[in-house]
């Protein structure tokens, strides 16, 4: 009887190592494929990291994220985030301070330079300052989209980096996991055998009878 269920345990265990080894099989393709189309599509735009005084000119935080990278060609999710949080949206964050004074949303600046566009349609003779005042602003909202726009494009490869890496981490635990079953399935069929050799000879004769 214990012979039996150790063979049994063993060859269940045998089962789930083909399965984790399929898995890994396959989330090995994923992360190689995943990070292929990553530093690929990342090529594509031929964006170099800023170095020298582009990085001088960030605040510390910023350009301390940033040196690592400098001067190397932005092809990976981790130089994307870098890029994205603190060189694009750092110059858009000095952008709104210098016009408006503070930080401001993409969703405020769309805001003001709307009610400004809509003060200055309605005024039949503004002055130059009214004028410039909108059109810096209507710059400025501007620059807030293209600024958000490549953001969300260069975070959403860096997503997709962060999710090949997972899989290939995801890969290697299946690997082990797979060669510890089967590690254990052998030593699963070499107990149920040493069973069978020690059981009593009447055990074994009404086992096989």
């Amino acid at each position: 009887m214990r012979s039996a269920f150790d063979k049994l345990i063993s060859w269940t265990g045998l089962a789930l190592a083909a399965v984790l080894l399929v898995a890994g099989g396959l989330l090995t393709w994923a992360n190689t494929f995943i990070g292929s189309q990553v530093h690929d599509q990342f090529a594509l735009q031929d964006i170099v990291m800023p170095e020298g005084d582009a990085i001088a000119s960030l605040p510390k935080a910023d350009a301390d994220a940033l040196k690592q990278y400098a001067g190397s060609p932005l092809d990976s999710g981790p130089e994307a985030k870098a890029f994205a949080d603190h060189y694009i949206l750092a110059h858009m964050n000095a952008s709104t301070q210098e016009l408006g004074g503070e930080v401001m949303s993409y969703s405020e600046v769309s805001g003001k330079a709307r009610a400004l566009g809509a003060a200055l349609a309605e005024n039949p003779n503004p002055t130059q300052a009214e004028q410039d005042e909108a059109a810096a602003w209507a710059g400025l909202k501007q620059t807030m989209l293209d600024g958000n726009t490549l953001r969300g494009l260069l975070l959403y490869g860096y997503a997709f980096a962060t999710i090949g890496t997972i899989a290939g981490i995801a890969a290697v635990a299946a690997f082990v996991g797979a060669a510890a079953l089967l590690v254990l399935f052998g030593l699963g069929l070499w107990h149920a055998k040493r069973v069978e050799k020690t059981a009593p000879v009447g055990a074994r004769a009404a086992a096989t009878a």
